[in-house]
């Protein structure tokens, strides 16, 4: 008897409260316990980055006897970085609008200039308050140094330093041989970044291809003594043979035709068949000879008629 007194003294499971509420900004004071009477008050402290909000706001809340916690907002907010300015010849962008803790920061110089730096800041947790993960980047002033010299050629105009956007031209000495020197790849260079060209310097050497012979074919176009770089043929077959291949062909870097010079030949060029009528296509042919059929008949039983 005295046993199930006191089983009926003792709190049953059902008298308890469970886990207290969670919150993104407040976190638990202490280590929670496995279970909670009614009336015991847990409280609340500001997590990291995070601050109590002004004016102060309630940060416990109570086991009711209902064994539901008592109603608790959130009591507190984001912790701010400090304010970035504008770095000199940039600007500075937050993508949310703020320097919250979470925020990101994010620079850009103008044309001209170029960022040396983090290019994006984040405002994090430091210590017991919230800072910039790093120093504000700077802006500087665009500049190339000189681009490489060429072998038989040269440049203008040639200094220690380029500003940005300023621009070299390439080109090529006089040959002392029989053939000139041909330009290949770019013959003007525009300084588009710090210490970057817009284009590797060029090259200048000596690009031929040979004489273009097309068996029963002949040079219609583009017909000279010397064939150099970039120099264009245009051919065609003499009459009774049929082309294959390109019609032009050009001469390249590498003192080849490109594409392969073309052939003239008896047999003609193979023409792709017609697609094959299909069931659909004769059925309207079908169909259209029977209207004009039709229309016929009527026609002539119209004259009949007449007669």
């Amino acid at each position: 008897m005295l046993l199930v007194v006191l089983v009926l003294l003792l709190p049953s499971v059902s008298d308890a409260c469970g886990d207290p509420p969670r919150f993104e900004t407040m976190r638990l004071r202490g280590a929670p316990k496995p279970r909670y009477g009614p009336g015991e008050r847990v409280q609340y402290d500001c997590r990291l980055g995070f601050k109590p909000i002004i004016p102060l706001r309630p940060r416990s809340a109570v086991c009711e006897d209902d064994n539901t916690w008592s109603a608790l907002e959130e009591a507190c907010t984001r912790k701010s970085c400090p304010n970035l300015g504008d770095p000199v010849n940039g600007q500075v962008y937050f993508v949310n609008g703020s320097v919250l803790f979470g925020s990101q920061a994010h620079f850009v110089c103008n044309q001209g200039f170029y960022l040396i730096g983090a290019r994006i800041l984040y405002c994090e947790i430091s210590e017991n308050n919230v800072n910039w993960n790093d120093d504000s980047p700077i802006c500087e002033k665009i500049l190339c140094s000189t681009p490489g010299d060429i072998k038989n050629g040269r440049f203008t105009v040639y200094k220690d330093e380029y500003q940005y956007n300023e621009i070299v031209i390439y080109m090529c000495d006089p040959s002392n041989g029989p053939d000139e020197y041909s330009l290949v790849g770019e013959s003007t260079l525009i300084c588009v970044d710090y210490d970057r060209w817009s284009s590797d310097p060029p090259e200048c050497k000596v690009v031929k291809c040979d004489y273009p012979v097309v068996e029963h074919g002949m040079i219609l176009s583009g017909f000279r003594r010397k064939f150099y770089y970039k120099a264009q043929v245009v051919f065609k077959c003499n009459q009774g043979f049929y082309l294959h291949g390109s019609s032009t062909i050009v001469c390249n870097a590498n003192s080849v035709w490109e594409p392969k010079l073309p052939t003239c030949t008896k047999v003609p060029v193979a023409v792709p068949t017609e697609p094959s009528t299909t069931h659909a296509s004769g059925f309207i042919k079908s169909c259209s000879y029977l209207s004009i059929s039709f229309k016929f008949f009527v026609n002539f039983q119209n004259l009949l008629n007449v007669w």
